[in-house]
C-alpha cells in the first residue's frame, strides 16, 4: 500500500499490510475491514463495521525542519456502520464511523457511486465518492498546537470539518477458482480546511493498493 497525504516535504508512507478475504455467515474480512451483516441480501447491505485508519503522520519521514518538530499523528481503528445498495445501474456505497482509541476522537464519513463492470475474469470498477472528516479528525492529524507553533515557527492552526471529493478505480483479476489479484487507485481532491493547514503542501492525496490472495 502507497499512500500520500500530502504533507509537507514527506515521503510516501509504504505499508505492507495483509489482504484477506473471508466470509463466513454473516461476519466477513475485507482487506483492512472487518464487519457483521445486519441484512445481506442481494440489493441491500447494512453492516457494523471496524477498520484501521492509515492516516497518520510521522516526523521522521519529512525532510523539512519544521516538519521534524511537530508531535507523530497515529492511525486508529475505526468502528461504525456501512450501508450498500445495488442496482443494474450501479452501486451506492456509504459508511460512517469513529475513531476508538482515542488518538483523534474524530468521525469519518465516506458515499460513493461506483459502476462495476466485467469482461471475462477481470472485474473492474470506477468511482466517484466523497470523504466527511468532523473538526477533530482534521485538527488532529493537520491541526498545528500552540505549542508546536512554539518549536516550528509554523502558525498555530485548528482545522474544521471538511468534504473532500475522490476518484477511484479498483480493478480484480480471478486467475483461478481460488487465487486472485487486486489493485485500487484513490486521488481525493482534499477540502481547504485540510489545505489551508500549514503542514500540507498539495491539493490531491492518493492512494494505491496492490496485492492478492487465496479464496478458501
Amino acid at each position: 500500500m502507497l499512500n500520500d497525504y500530502g504533507y509537507v516535504d514527506t515521503d510516501t508512507k509504504k505499508q505492507g499490510l495483509p489482504t484477506v478475504n473471508y466470509e463466513k455467515g454473516n461476519f466477513y474480512i475485507h482487506s483492512l475491514a472487518a464487519g457483521y451483516y445486519l441484512l445481506n441480501t442481494p440489493k441491500d447491505q447494512i453492516s457494523v463495521i471496524t477498520y484501521y485508519s492509515p492516516l497518520g503522520f510521522d516526523p521522521d519521514d519529512s525532510h523539512n525542519s519544521q516538519m521534524k518538530s511537530l508531535d507523530k499523528r497515529d492511525g486508529t481503528l475505526m468502528a461504525g456502520m456501512a450501508v450498500t445498495h445495488k442496482e443494474r445501474w450501479g452501486v451506492i456505497r456509504a459508511s460512517l464511523a469513529g475513531d476508538t482509541l482515542d488518538n483523534s476522537n474524530g468521525v469519518v464519513g465516506d458515499v460513493a457511486f461506483l459502476y462495476p463492470i466485467k469482461a471475462g475474469k477481470l472485474r473492474i470498477t470506477p468511482g466517484v465518492g466523497a470523504v466527511y472528516n468532523n473538526g477533530n479528525q482534521n485538527d488532529y492529524y493537520y491541526g498545528i498546537s500552540q505549542a508546536e507553533a512554539r518549536r516550528s515557527n509554523f502558525s498555530a492552526y485548528s482545522a474544521g470539518e471538511s468534504w473532500s471529493p475522490y476518484v477511484e478505480l479498483s480493478a480484480n483479476y480471478q486467475f483461478s477458482d481460488h487465487w486472485y489479484a487486486t489493485a485500487l487507485l484513490r486521488a481525493v481532491r482534499l477540502g481547504s480546511e485540510i489545505t489551508d493547514s500549514p503542514m500540507v503542501d498539495k491539493d490531491i492525496s492518493s492512494q494505491v493498493l496492490l496485492g492478492g490472495g487465496y479464496r478458501f
